[in-house]
């Protein structure tokens, strides 16, 4: 059986508990990091570990002890299973029930759940809702998850495992769990971090492997139509070639194209 960590208390997932009157329940104030275990061993733990002190940071909760969050997550993956995700929860603990906060302990959650990285071809919604660029959580990590929820529903509904976002400036900015790579007039770009998107541990990754070969650049919603080829990137995707959008936009892509394939090549020699 699986084990759960809350504030300093390791339990058996079963009898994992919350307060009913936790932020990170009531109004969704807390951040969180999903980390891949491959043969029980948190991948890019380090760069995870700093995007949550980032997250925590942006929403004004106190740093969480790094030693003690080492050790929470040694207790964890030691009884969970050699491969899955890893789950680090922050939230602002007990409170009001409404926005203000309380002056309760923040609490701490590290859980595995099961599951495989998901790299098989796929097909996007694009969702007539914007991310705000300018907005007190963009980029940020949130527990905050309700629109990405409504959007990943209305893609499901049209066959798509992934909702994309434009921005409020009329740019590319990214899924509801993932950043998305376009080949744009023969070149292989992603939206930079100004577009509000998640700097995505992937993401950057990536970035690093392909050199030269991709960059950052705005890809304007309305030209989404002459993209030849996608991608998607993600802790649960790694490199996922997208097949089609529907919505927004309607049109059938290479997959996996060209740029897909020499960026799946380049992860795997890396990572495996």
């Amino acid at each position: 059986m699986s084990r759960v960590w809350i504030n300093g208390v390791l339990t058996d997932a079963a009898e994992a508990r919350v307060p009913y009157d936790d932020h990170g329940v009531t109004v969704g104030d807390g951040v969180f990091e999903t980390i891949k275990l491959a043969g029980g061993v948190p991948f890019a733990l380090g760069e995870h570990l700093e995007r949550l002190d980032r997250s925590v940071a942006a929403l004004r909760l106190e740093p969480v002890d790094r030693p003690m969050l080492i050790d929470a997550i040694g207790e964890v993956v030691a009884g969970a299973g050699a491969d899955g995700f890893l789950r680090v929860t922050v939230t602002a603990g007990r409170g009001p029930l409404g926005s203000p906060r309380g002056a309760a302990d923040q609490t701490v959650i590290v859980a595995v759940r099961p599951g495989s990285v998901r790299t098989e071809p796929t097909s996007v919604h694009v969702v007539p809702w914007t991310r705000n660029e300018h907005g007190a959580l963009a980029g940020v990590k949130s527990t905050s998850y309700a629109e990405n929820v409504v959007a990943l529903d209305v893609a499901a509904a049209h066959g798509g495992s992934e909702a994309l976002f434009g921005n409020t400036s009329g740019n590319l900015c990214e899924g509801t769990g993932s950043n998305c790579f376009v080949v744009l007039d023969d070149r292989l770009v992603t939206p930079p971090l100004s577009s509000g998107c998640l700097a995505g541990v992937t993401r950057a990754l990536l970035l690093d492997l392909l050199g030269d070969d991709a960059a950052e650049a705005h890809v304007p919603m309305a030209r989404l139509g002459e993209v030849s080829e996608m991608f998607l990137v993600s802790t649960a995707r790694e490199v996922q070639p997208v097949t089609a959008m529907t919505g927004e936009v309607d049109v059938a892509l290479a997959a996996p194209g060209p740029g897909t394939i020499a960026a799946r090549a380049a992860w795997v020699a890396a990572f495996g």
